[in-house]
């Protein structure tokens, strides 16, 4: 009995942890969420939660990582970002984890403008990137972040019904 409300309580805070990342880009969200759900199933020995339901949330979260990804590349690339413009995005999506909310909207575009810029780019151009890696990047949180309460919304179906 204890080992199953361990497993409950530690699948509980895992989910907490992932939808927190669903908006942090720099946690792995919706995988974490998905883990927490497994440990939960687990920790209620299967009997809401099955493998058709572990199997369909599973599926939900490799949709999800990718879309996030998709989203994000597209953005940047859809006006012509170049590879600079790519990891700047990336690093200034990271470097703005420090810098609060502030950081994380305006980190991605920061990084990709300096990344177009070091790639040669005049500061019109940079900033046209910066533009489309943002909104890359604010189309992937949005699905990131739906297809997660769409998890957990299949989750909470499974104990109710």
């Amino acid at each position: 009995m204890t080992v199953q409300i361990l497993l409950i309580v530690l699948g509980v805070l895992l989910i907490l942890i992932g939808i927190a990342g669903t908006i942090i880009p720099a946690l792995p969200g919706v995988p974490v969420v998905y883990l927490g759900m497994v440990l939960v199933a687990w920790g209620d020995d299967f009997s809401h939660i099955g493998w058709p339901t572990l199997t369909i949330l599973g599926v939900l979260t490799v949709i999800a990582v990718v879309v996030d990804l998709i989203a994000s590349i597209l953005g940047a690339k859809r006006v012509g970002a170049s590879g600079w413009a790519l990891f700047g995005a990336a690093v200034g999506t990271v470097v703005g984890l420090f810098f609060g909310i502030i950081g994380l909207l305006l980190g991605p575009f920061v990084g990709a403008v300096l990344g177009e810029l070091i790639a040669g780019s005049n500061l019109q151009r940079s900033t046209v990137v910066g533009v489309g890696a943002w909104i890359g990047f604010l189309l992937g949180t949005v699905a990131r972040i739906g297809l997660c309460f769409a998890m957990l919304g299949v989750f909470a179906a499974g104990f109710i019904f």
